[in-house]
């Protein structure tokens, strides 16, 4: 996922630093988290079938953390769902689970680009990641702060799936 400049500045501005959990990577101002499960299948858009992407992706054991001082927050474990445009994860406040498969983020898919083959990687590019209501109050409570509003662009997500 490819983060918001406006997200980054944000956390910047709370005094949050982002990190990974287990198997993500943070590479030039990209999430990355293997996908390590699930099923999906992908419909023309031109045609009537909706939702034209259905079924779950799943990363288990990868993540990110966001650390203010001796506080850390981990958000770990994700399920997407793009039929209902909802992605679902675990989240860790200092180690203690504070919340299981919640609805984290809510995906946006009208800037969803057509479906690109590379070889034989299926890419979906262009969907806009934003807080989820729940996840904004769990943050503001944890970080004792009102800056986290419901809805925030998070970034833009590609999806790389290996059809063979």
């Amino acid at each position: 996922m490819l983060l918001d400049a406006d997200f980054a500045a944000a956390l910047t501005s709370l005094g949050l630093t982002p990190g990974t959990v287990g198997t993500a990577t943070l590479e030039e101002g990209s999430l990355h988290f293997p996908i390590t499960g699930g099923n999906v299948d992908y419909y023309d858009p031109a045609e009537d079938y909706r939702p034209y992407v259905q079924g779950n992706i799943e990363h288990e054991g990868s993540g990110f953390s966001l650390t203010a001082g001796e506080t850390v927050v981990e958000l770990t474990n994700f399920t997407i769902d793009p039929g209902t445009s909802e992605l679902f994860g675990d989240v860790t406040a200092n180690g203690e689970s504070a919340a299981t498969q919640v609805k984290l983020f809510d995906l946006y898919g009208g800037t969803l680009e057509p479906l690109k083959m590379d070889g034989d990687n299926a890419i979906l590019t262009g969907t806009t990641v934003h807080i989820s209501a729940d996840a904004a109050a769990l943050l503001n409570t944890t970080f004792n702060t009102d800056a986290v509003a419901d809805q925030l662009l998070v970034g833009i997500a590609t999806i790389t799936v290996n059809t063979k």
